[in-house]
């Protein structure tokens, strides 16, 4: 398994908290979907993605029809992505992926957590440069086509890895190509079960395990606040 899978499936174990976090979550990825998009969701390819991914975290189907219904009120919260960027405790790099209707307050916590725990919160351009933008999607195999087979048919259209893991085909390609990704999987009958967009490392940085201790503690607070989508750094496991 290639480097990148193993660190997103090592992120992916801390992501989710309790349902209703990630319930929460994914309401507000809805709502900026549809300001951005609308709400229908045969026109718009992100909210279609994260309508697989509601599913596939379980969320109720009804509970995502009043999250696009709400999304599309005039005078729904207009969340916008804001990405923050620091350093943790031993000099770990920490992207924080945030959806907030008030900046003020979200930087003004996350300076806190930082501050509390060991950090310091940077300015833009502090260490997103050590991280590439990915986008993944997990996809049912079809029986008419091998993983090879698919890998070189989707070359074209900016994939760039592949790897089957527990009957799921994972492939992964830089953000930009998200949408042809998505197109071409669509056009032809693939089933996307969920997707994702992750920010990795270019190289990991090793600590001991009381070293770590430290990191996960200010990711746990971090990743606390309401404002929080995901925590990004560049610690190995």
């Amino acid at each position: 398994m290639g480097r990148a899978f193993e660190y997103r499936k090592a992120r992916k174990l801390k992501r989710w908290g309790s349902m209703s976090r990630t319930f929460t979550k994914i309401g507000k990825e809805i709502t900026m979907a549809v300001k951005s998009g609308g709400p229908d969701p045969s026109s718009n390819s992100r909210l279609r993605a994260l309508m697989a991914n509601a599913k596939a975290a379980n969320m109720p189907k009804d509970t995502v029809e009043r999250a696009i219904k709400k999304a599309s009120d005039k005078d729904a919260s207009d969340y916008k992505e804001v990405i923050y960027e620091g350093f943790g405790p031993h000099g770990i790099a920490i992207l924080v992926e945030t959806a907030t209707d008030n900046t003020t307050r979200t930087v003004a916590n996350l300076r806190t957590a930082f501050n509390k725990n060991g950090g310091a919160l940077g300015n833009s351009g502090t260490v997103a440069f050590m991280f590439s933008h990915k986008c993944y999607f997990h996809v049912t195999p079809k029986n008419d086509i091998t993983l090879d087979d698919l890998e070189l048919e989707m070359i074209d259209f900016g994939a760039e890895e592949f790897e089957l893991d527990d009957d799921k085909i994972i492939i992964s390609g830089a953000f930009e190509a998200n949408g042809d990704i998505q197109k071409y999987l669509e056009d032809n009958g693939f089933e996307i079960t969920s997707s994702e967009f992750v920010y990795e490392p270019a190289d990991y940085k090793e600590l001991n395990e009381e070293q770590r201790a430290e990191v996960d503690k200010l990711i746990d607070v971090l990743e606390d606040d309401d404002d929080v989508q995901n925590v990004f750094t560049n610690m190995n496991g």
